[in-house]
């Protein structure tokens, strides 16, 4: 069910008319550039890198010209991200299992934004975030009693439903249905936007992810808080900010990455250079 985030323009018409939340603006993150523009992967990566690339260019639609990938989102607000959860579950959620999940949300996100930090501090090849904070400004259920606490630390979008049923945060402020970045109609304005979802949903299978954030099973995720890797979770992301699925190919020497469904349950070397090679082909529309 995961699905490349370029191939998301058709799909993501459809499955994005279930996404939407809030969002509490974050402080820039603080920025660390280099002196200069860079881009040295290892020598053994570059054949398998190349190839990675060339297969992207071949089969994403509208590879350069969308601009709503996961850094997109980040540069549009200089440096954070806003997130909304998506609980399509009767299972109560407690104060404190509210706390964890986005705690663990916030380390998971910050494993692929280390990946752009080089050992010395610095951004790698001119990206300009070293550290990225994930506010996750609401939470969507069916029903208001399924979230068993009364603080206003989120906002609570309740029987706000999508075409197909599930939980969803309000339209208004969802940056997938307003990417030129007018939310007007957001009850609480631009500062409580939200550009992504994470879609917690009893009972599902696999996951799926996309600029419109990321979708597994609620079992599958409140079961993993207290694991060092939320895998699954990890791929999707890996989905929202552009890279592909392998499903049918592995790039020379390589046999085991996260974006390879099922052959690893972190993120490998290959999948940090993957990752930096989509910056490497998109940072130029970002003046940098």
């Amino acid at each position: 069910m995961r699905t490349p985030l370029a191939r998301l323009g058709a799909v993501l018409a459809a499955v994005i008319a279930l996404i939407a939340a809030p969002a509490v603006t974050a402080a820039p993150a603080r920025a660390a550039t280099q002196a200069a523009d860079q881009w040295n992967p290892p020598a053994g990566l570059v054949q398998p890198l190349g190839e990675v690339w060339n297969h992207v260019e071949s089969t994403y639609p509208d590879l350069y010209g969308f601009r709503n990938y996961g850094w997109d989102q980040v540069m549009a607000n200089r440096g954070s991200v806003n997130y909304c959860v998506r609980w399509e579950s009767d299972a109560p959620v407690s104060a404190a299992l509210r706390d964890r999940i986005h705690a663990a949300l916030k380390k998971q996100f910050g494993k692929w934004m280390a990946a752009m930090v080089e050992s010395d501090g610095t951004g790698h090849n001119a990206w300009p975030y070293t550290d990225v904070p994930v506010n996750i400004v609401g939470w969507a259920v069916k029903n208001r009693s399924t979230l068993q606490w009364s603080d206003n630390s989120v906002d609570i979008y309740a029987g706000v439903l999508d075409g197909a049923g599930a939980p969803q945060c309000a339209p208004d402020c969802g940056r997938f249905f307003h990417q030129d970045g007018n939310y007007s109609k957001c009850p609480g304005g631009a500062a409580r936007h939200y550009d992504q979802s994470l879609w917690l949903t009893k009972g599902f299978q696999g996951g799926a992810g996309g600029d419109w954030g990321q979708r597994v099973g609620q079992e599958y995720f409140t079961s993993a808080l207290g694991q060092e890797n939320i895998h699954i979770y990890l791929h999707e992301v890996g989905h929202t900010f552009g890279l592909d699925d392998f499903y049918d190919w592995s790039p020379t020497g390589q046999c085991c990455f996260l974006m390879k469904a099922g052959s690893a349950a972190q993120i490998t070397e290959f999948d940090k250079w993957m990752f930096r090679d989509f910056w490497h082909h998109l940072k130029s529309r970002s003046g940098l």
